[in-house]
């Protein structure tokens, strides 16, 4: 077709010069525009009236448009005609597709609990817990056993807190991760301040866990052995041989007030709540009954939270606007049962090589809550216990 008009083109030239070819290339141009704007209105007719929704179509000479109407066909549209009809519906109308966003638990709008995230804080909560000394002058350190199931994270916080004090990460107390006990007998950590030095007024005890029947390897009457003092340091546990003045070597007959435990922080793993035994939550009520008879008063601590919310283990910060973690704190106190101010999120030093100033913050609030609470063991007893002394 093109060759042809060229042909035409030259032949026109020799017979009817440059004025006459102008012409008929004009009225070529024309009637081939008229003829591809017909055969596309046709086709694009058809199109429409096979798919069947109302299209107007622009008429010539600026007559006002007609209404196609709907129409059944058999007729399947080609290739090209239907590349046609999807670009002139995409020019005549645009509907905006609807964003979704999917969040599975959004932060709150305020955090339930307020922290200061800062250096300066941090700072402040180190010198407190470097120059705490128990008020009864008798007792040097104030001594906190750690209480909860097995890998719930006892062991790791002892170690966790002690890297907050020397700068780096280090794994002081042994840690395990099997689903057996690591730790076996009762051992004493003393929270020693800044680069080695002298030892603060808080001794951390790690003790076996409780198993996943609720007292694997440790009794009743161990626990409350070694909250009263009776079980010297280093003892190992023994399912076949509980503790007694008999059997246990080293046992302290007469223990003073500062061979007890002045607190009990109860550990319980956040990612866990829902899995735990039935049966774990009438055990830890048992105890808290038995361990608020001896006057000790209790907290808990709810390790592992950078596992349940994926903002918290971005950012440490997002710890108290986590709707999940709020909800888990609820679970945790009922499993306990005891109140949620009794309870601090802690994430724990784990795979980490250096300390985070927000991660040292948290930590350093859970054992100054800690602390809080054993100061009050000493002006409970501190009276009683010398008006005791005196009677011997």
């Amino acid at each position: 077709m093109f060759l042809h008009t060229i042909e035409l083109c030259f032949c026109g030239f020799k017979f009817i010069g440059w004025a006459g070819l102008c012409h008929f290339l004009s009225v070529l141009s024309c009637s081939c525009s008229h003829h591809l704007l017909t055969g596309v209105m046709s086709r694009s007719t058809e199109e429409k009236n096979a798919f069947g929704p109302h299209v107007k179509i622009p008429s010539l000479g600026g007559a006002p448009a007609a209404s196609v109407q709907p129409a059944l066909s058999t007729k399947i549209p080609t290739k090209d005609a239907d590349s046609q009809v999807k670009n002139i519906s995409s020019t005549e109308r645009k509907e905006p597709v609807p964003q979704f966003t999917f969040l599975g638990q959004p932060r709150l709008e305020s955090p339930w609990r307020n922290m200061a995230w800062t250096e300066e804080r941090k700072t402040s909560l180190m010198e407190t817990i470097s120059s705490y000394r128990p008020s009864c002058e008798e007792v040097p350190q104030a001594r906190v056993l750690l209480l909860g199931p097995v890998s719930s994270g006892k062991s790791s916080f002892i170690s966790s807190v002690q890297s907050v004090f020397n700068g780096r990460v280090t794994n002081r107390a042994m840690v395990g991760s099997c689903s057996t006990s690591f730790t076996k007998k009762l051992q004493s950590f003393q929270i020693r301040g800044q680069k080695g030095e002298d030892r603060t007024g808080l001794v951390l005890c790690d003790i076996m866990g409780l198993g996943d029947d609720g007292m694997t390897g440790l009794t009743l009457h161990d626990i409350l052995s070694v909250i009263k003092g009776h079980v010297p340091e280093g003892h190992k546990f023994r399912t076949d041989q509980p503790v007694s003045a008999s059997e246990t070597v080293g046992y302290v007959k007469k223990p003073s007030l500062k061979d007890k435990i002045h607190c009990v922080a109860f550990v319980v793993d956040a990612s866990k709540i829902s899995a735990y035994p039935k049966g774990l939550s009438a055990i830890f009520k048992q105890l808290r009954k038995h361990i608020s008879d001896l006057g000790v008063h209790q907290v808990a601590l709810l390790t592992h939270v950078d596992q349940m919310c994926p903002e918290t283990a971005k950012e440490v910060t997002a710890v108290y606007e986590s709707r999940k973690i709020q909800d888990v704190m609820g679970k945790a106190a009922a499993l306990l049962g005891m109140s949620t101010s009794y309870i601090v999120p802690v994430k724990n030093y784990s795979s980490e090589l250096d300390v985070d100033v927000n991660t040292d913050v948290l930590l350093l609030s859970a054992v100054d809550h800690i602390l809080q609470y054993a100061d009050l063991y000493f002006q409970d007893n501190t009276s009683q216990h010398k008006g005791l002394k005196l009677d011997f």
